[in-house]
């Protein structure tokens, strides 16, 4: 009798050893493979087509096995490419909210009947993504795609928007992007990462099957992130997204800087994030899901491991215990092994101990996983880790501390909190500094919340309703940028050429011009030089007007300290407290109304009805702003699973502005309230042609209940005190309506750290077409979401 060589359940349980692999598992995608003679084309208007030059790369998996080939795009494929989405954009925006519903809604039936042979293809590709994942990005937005008329009114499509990936961005982030431009009613050119792209080939042919025009949606494929870069220079493109790894993001910038069109950045890849343990917290679990995170085979963020004094000892004892019979983690390459090998080697010098889970394998790619116990905040493995099964593992004595070391990393993407209190986590998260939150679990998603990078990971929101609105535009916003070639420019020399400064001489009071003050921390002063510039009369004729501070890189830095000192403050007042220091201002502006329309009638040659309807437009403005402090706040969603979620609006921080020429008084006090009203300190550039309007409104500052520093006002160059702005590391977003070099300046430069951008190219003394005067509730709001940055809070029950 033949003896059975298979073994008994008890014996896999003692070994422990892997299985053996499905020969029959990935039968469906190979069979789309072979169909396609494993040479992929380009997805434009439809249908597959070969590359103008027919070059392609091979895409291998992780053991040197060739998968298949991708086509390379060429200039000739772009062009094609843009006109059929151009195309695609009129069929699909022609369609009613309800038949683009229906459409997204049916993707939803053949993603069901495909999700096989997509899993597979994942798979294969490692870029791995759970289909019911993407079945619920569908119907979500499938949702939202209804509704779009009904409760967006008054907004528009942008027209087409290029998603493009890094090669290491996750599947689900790029549709994150891609399904909600769709439901808006744009056509979408997917440029994606080597690793996805054959799941999105495969996609893109499943939506068209399903009925998605041809042209709505485009796939390019290459090598790298050049061919995102020509895409977005194509003058068809209204909008460009980015996703994947920081260094090709701010490489997508720069290239496009000076184009006009404009670029959000999400660096989802390489992030780092804080893993905090508190001594409240079950520590069985908490263990368990940190090494899932930290030593799971691929990761998106690399995670550090904050861990309460009180309880470190027994967490190392578990990590211990846990980590004994793990396997080696097998590395991309040998180069990667000894980048590792440095990493460690560098920590121990410093202090740090090692909890490995074997022992270290003397050659090859291979490495065990690695727990580096007592490391220093400032410690190259936190600050800049590298790719490898390790875990930095940091103390803390209070819930202070622990916040400290949570933003401490320049990124802001994610934290999880481990911890049975309740109000120790609801205060952790409110603290920390992240877009995401995680309660006593972590990686945890859904498309029903916003979710914003903070600090260096993002410029945009994605998912929930507030995700949507990077992909509309409000019909009476400003126009957005003319597409153009950028201009040939000298960005070290931006800003130094600037007119002469003036030092008023002692001369009879009563004949020379009045001499202005700026308006910083809470006071009226002179710029740190004491000079001043000439304030000319309208049409620049008729002698001086008066002198006003010639401000500059020292003024701003005063200015930026103050704020950062009071806007935590102004963050934490409550809403309706917010909302009553606004109708105080509105107040002390009516107080002195005759005032500043006579400065508005100096200073730009309106007459005093003009003017005084221009102060009356304003005061109205800023009850307005008062009125919106405590109307949109966010709060609990619901969740397809159990538990709670809470979406909460939070402040920029400290902001920068360069206001326009046109309606100074009207357009700075719409500005001024949008941030403010938002919980935002705000450092303001008046008109360098009618400063003026805004010089007389410090009076009215001067009266207010507002804290010293929330509110500054530096008069003088614009370019010089633009670029100042660009440069100061603190300010977290810049509002500028200036020149086409000037806006050029800010794209090329805020790169590091990211600076959110709201840029208007101001010609001929007018804000493109935008009447300030008329402004309707959808660019209010559009203003408001511009101010705010949103944090998901994530809270599982049992």
């Amino acid at each position: 009798m033949a003896v059975s060589s298979t073994k008994t359940v008890y014996e896999i349980f003692q070994s422990m050893e892997y299985g053996p692999a499905a020969t029959s598992s990935t039968a469906t995608a190979q069979a789309w493979l072979e169909h396609r003679s494993r040479s992929l084309g380009l997805f434009i208007d439809g249908k597959f087509v070969c590359s103008a030059d027919g070059r392609s790369c091979s895409l291998a998996d992780s053991k040197g096995s060739i998968v298949c080939s991708t086509a390379c795009a060429e200039e000739a494929d772009i062009s094609q490419c843009a006109s059929s989405a151009v195309n695609g954009f009129k069929s699909w925006s022609s369609l009613s909210c309800n038949q683009r519903a229906k459409v997204l809604l049916r993707l939803v039936s053949v993603l069901g009947q495909h999700g096989q042979c997509l899993s597979e293809l994942c798979e294969l590709c490692e870029a791995s993504c759970a289909t019911a994942a993407l079945i619920r990005l569908l119907q979500f937005y499938s949702s939202w795609a209804q509704l779009r008329d009904a409760l967006l009114t008054d907004w528009t499509p942008l027209g087409v928007v290029a998603v493009v990936t890094s090669k290491d961005c996750p599947l689900y982030s790029l549709l994150l992007k891609v399904l909600p431009a769709l439901a808006m009613g744009n056509s979408v050119v997917v440029v994606p990462g080597q690793s996805t792209a054959p799941p999105v080939l495969l996609l893109a042919q499943l939506f068209t099957g399903a009925g998605l025009p041809a042209g709505a949606l485009n796939v390019l494929t290459g090598s790298d992130i050049t061919l995102g870069v020509k895409v977005a220079q194509n003058h068809s493109i209204s909008y460009v997204n980015y996703c994947g790894n920081k260094e090709d993001g701010v490489m997508l910038c720069k290239a496009t800087a000076g184009m006009g069109v404009p670029v959000a950045v999400s660096p989802c890849v390489g992030s780092t994030c804080p893993f905090i343990i508190f001594e409240s917290a079950d520590i069985n679990s908490a263990v368990d899901e940190v090494m899932e995170a930290a030593f799971r085979k691929k990761k998106e963020v690399f995670w550090v491991l904050c861990v309460q004094e009180s309880v470190v000892d027994s967490v190392v004892a578990h990590l211990r215990l846990r980590m004994a019979k793990m396997k080696c983690v097998t590395l991309p390459s040998e180069a990667d092994r000894e980048r590792v090998d440095a990493a460690v080697q560098e920590a121990q010098q410093l202090g740090a101990t090692l909890v490995q889970s074997c022992a270290d394998p003397t050659s090859g790619a291979q490495y065990p996983s690695t727990v580096l116990c007592g490391v220093a905040p400032s410690s190259p493995c936190v600050l800049n880790p590298c790719p490898g099964p390790l875990l930095p593992l940091m103390t803390f004595r209070s819930n202070t501390e622990a916040v400290t070391l949570g933003n401490h990393s320049p990124h802001g993407q994610a934290a999880s909190i481990w911890t049975e209190d309740l109000t120790l986590a609801l205060e952790t998260a409110q603290r920390l500094s992240v877009g995401s939150v995680w309660v006593n679990s972590h990686s945890i998603c859904d498309p029903c919340l916003p979710v914003s990078g903070h600090k260096d990971s993002g410029t945009c929101t994605d998912g929930g309703q507030e995700g949507l609105y990077q992909f509309l535009r409000p019909s009476s916003s400003s126009p957005p940028l003319p597409r153009s070639s950028p201009v040939s420019m000298d960005y070290t020399q931006f800003g130094t050429e600037t007119s002469p400064p003036i030092i008023p001489a002692e001369s009879d009071p009563a004949r020379a011009p009045q001499s202005h003050l700026q308006f910083v921390a809470g006071k009226a002063c002179k710029s740190v030089s004491g000079c001043s510039v000439a304030v000319q009369p309208p049409g620049g004729s008729g002698g001086l007007l008066a002198y006003c501070p010639d401000g500059g890189r020292k003024d701003v830095r005063n200015a930026v300290e103050a704020a950062v000192k009071v806007q935590p403050g102004w963050m934490k007042k409550s809403p309706s407290a917010r909302a009553q220091s606004l109708y105080s201002l509105a107040k002390g502006l009516e107080a002195k109304r005759r005032d500043i329309a006579a400065a508005i009638n100096t200073q730009t040659g309106l007459s005093m009805d003009e003017a005084e309807k221009e102060v009356e437009l304003s005061i109205t403005r800023l009850s307005v702003w008062a009125a919106y402090c405590d109307k949109v706040l966010g709060g609990a969603l619901p969740m397809p699973n159990s538990g709670s979620a809470l979406s909460i609006p939070e402040a920029l921080g400290v902001m920068g502005v360069v206001l326009p020429d046109y309606n100074p008084l009207l357009s700075m006090v719409t500005v001024l309230g949008a941030t403010i009203a938002t919980g935002n300190a705000v450092i303001m550039v008046p008109s360098q042609k009618y400063p003026l309007p805004v010089l007389a409104f410090i009076k009215v500052l001067q009266s207010s209940d507002l804290p010293a520093g929330l509110v500054n006002v530096i008069t003088g160059s614009r370019d010089q005190l633009t670029v100042a702005l660009a440069n100061h590391s603190v300010i977290k977003a810049i509002w500028y309506w200036g020149s086409a070099e000037g806006c050029q300046y800010l794209q090329y430069t805020c790169t590091s750290p990211l600076k959110t951008l709201r840029l208007c190219e101001d010609q001929e003394g007018k804000d493109g077409e935008l009447d300030w005067t008329r402004c309707r509730p959808s660019f209010l709001e559009e203003m408001w979401r511009s101010a705010v940055q949103w944090k998901s809070v994530w809270i599982p029950t049992a």
